[in-house]
Parts: C-alpha cells; structure tokens; sequence
C-alpha cells in the first residue's frame, strides 16, 4: 500500500528479502480468514463466529508485528502483507455489513475511494525514486478506530439495549474512524505534492524503492 513502508529503511532493524517466517505466516492466516469471515457474514449469518474471526485478525496482527520485532525477522514480504490483510478486511467488513443493510453503501463505497486515491498517488512517487509514503500516525489512528466499529455495528444489528448500545458506539468509532482516513489521506496528498515540488525526476534507472521522507 502506499501509506506503508515497503522499501529498505535505516538502522539496524532493516527489513530483509525473507519470505518463510513466523511473522509472515500468521499475516498469510490472517489473509485467509476474509473469505471466511465473508462467508459467515453473508452466509450462514452466523455473525459471532464472524466475530471471532476478526479478534483472532486483531491478536495476529500484533503478534506479527511484536514477533517480526523480538525474533529480528522484519522482512519486504511482511511490510507488504501487514498492511494489505488490514485493508483488505475493511472492505470484507464493510462490503458484508452493506450487503446485510447494517451500514448505507455511501459508507462502504467511502473507504475503498480513499484507498483508490493512495495508489493514485504510487507512481507520482515513483518518478521521483520512491515507492511509499511513510506511515502517518492519523492513518493509524483511523485503522484503529475502524477495526472497532463494524465489529460493534455487526454485534449492534440485533434487538436490546446491548445490541443498543453496540450500535451507537460503533457509530461514534465509525464516524471518527472515516474522517481519520480521509484526512490521513489529504495529508498524503499534500505530503506528495510538497515531494513533486521540491525533489527533481529521477531517471528510471536510478530510482529507489525506499520510502518518501516524513514531511
């Protein structure tokens, strides 16, 4: 994705060409649940299996991270995986929670437009040497609030006060959640503008595939 690091950074925690790692095999795990949390969701409706699904996502993708970290296997393949199971189980949730009628399509249709907008944004980089943008804390955040809200707008498609309460909670995690996105997008936007202005064409044979620097 190109709000993530995918090139070679410095320090001695550099991210080395390996594929068959502990980290790498729970990202591939976790690649594997959307079509089963999917298949629940629109299936079966079988929603807290589906649930399951995305807490085991969630554990997984700080245990990837932590063990990448502890056992010093930072790895390309890793820094590509990690972020693409994470954008790939937003639109799994929000893709099945619209075809469910649990949230308005302008919704759904919201988060992969901004992700449309990022890969617009690659080879505007890439004709400056470089193939990422630094991850920004703001998309973080918005990742974050994200992750909780359609699980609490999946528990809140029901009858009671918990499923009540879900629901207006995973609403307020929603709403904070799109805007985070959309202006950690901006700010990408405006980041690779500032990176076209100041920084002259690379000829493509020696361009890099680091990341952009921060600011």
């Amino acid at each position: 994705m190109p709000e993530g690091a995918v090139g070679p950074v410095a320090g001695d925690q550099r991210p080395r060409p390996l594929v068959w790692t502990i980290p790498n095999a729970l990202s591939a795990a976790r690649l594997l649940g959307v079509p089963l949390f999917l298949w629940l969701v629109l299936g079966p409706e079988e929603d807290l299996w589906a649930l399951a699904v995305l807490v085991v996502s969630g554990i997984t993708d700080y245990l990837d991270g932590w063990l990448a970290r502890r056992l010093d296997q930072q790895s390309l393949v890793g820094q590509v995986l990690d972020p693409v199971a994470d954008r790939l189980y937003i639109l799994a949730v929000v893709v099945g929670l619209a075809l469910r009628d649990v949230i308005p399509w302008w919704l759904a249709v919201s988060l992969p437009l901004r992700d449309l907008l990022m890969w617009g944004l690659v080879p505007l980089l890439r004709t400056r040497g470089y193939s990422a943008l630094p991850v920004h804390f703001l998309g973080k955040a918005a990742t974050f609030n994200l992750l909780y809200a359609f699980p609490l707008l999946l528990l809140g498609d029901g009858d009671g006060t918990f499923a009540t309460l879900a629901d207006v909670f995973g609403w307020a995690f929603a709403f904070w959640g799109v805007g985070l996105y959309w202006w950690a997008g901006v700010l990408y936007a405006w980041q690779v503008r500032k990176l076209l202005a100041t920084t002259e064409p690379r000829p493509r044979g020696e361009r890099q595939r680091g990341p952009a620097p921060d600011g």
